[in-house]
């Protein structure tokens, strides 16, 4: 019986130690679709893209990505370097319905989920952060590779124009 309740309260316990690590990372009382407008500008100026990590302080696995990429200096300057983090609440106190189905329902994959939008605003990936995951933690190729796939010198097509003789 012990195991058993161990096992049901271990999810709670890990997003429980991440909260007091980097505290609410998720927002419901925030106006997301107002609050993602504004991201949306500043990715523009700075020449990034954004990413909308979709979950809430309920997710045991939103934390361990943040955890994963906080804890990686190359990842972290990757991410820093190339996009605007926005966390998009989901929760029973304000599951942001209309920010989600703006951006198709991504909710479906599962928390957390990541949005890529480009500096308009519009989403050009959704990626199931499961996809990333290699047994009870996150493959680092993998979240660098697909980090990398999407940053807006990927999707530059100048950076695919070869240089004539």
């Amino acid at each position: 019986m012990r195991i058993l309740l161990a096992f049901f309260l271990l999810p709670f316990s890990l997003s429980v130690a991440a909260q007091k690590t980097y505290g609410n990372l998720y927002h419901p009382e925030a106006n997301a679709t107002e609050e993602i407008a504004q991201v949306v500008q500043k990715a523009a100026a700075e020449g990034k893209h954004v990413i909308l990590k979709g979950g809430g302080n309920w997710c045991v696995w939103c934390y361990k990505l943040h955890d994963f990429i906080e804890k990686d200096a190359e990842l972290k300057k990757l991410l820093e370097d190339n996009y605007i983090l926005y966390h998009l609440n989901y929760s029973k106190d304000n599951p942001n319905e209309t920010a989600f189905a703006q951006y198709g329902f991504p909710q479906r994959f599962g928390f957390p989920v990541l949005v890529i939008l480009d500096g308009k605003g519009n989403r050009i990936h959704t990626q199931d952060s499961g996809l990333l995951e290699s047994g009870d933690g996150y493959d680092r190729s993998k979240v660098e590779g697909m980090l990398k796939a999407w940053t807006p010198a990927a999707l530059d097509p100048a950076t695919y124009k070869k240089e004539k003789d």
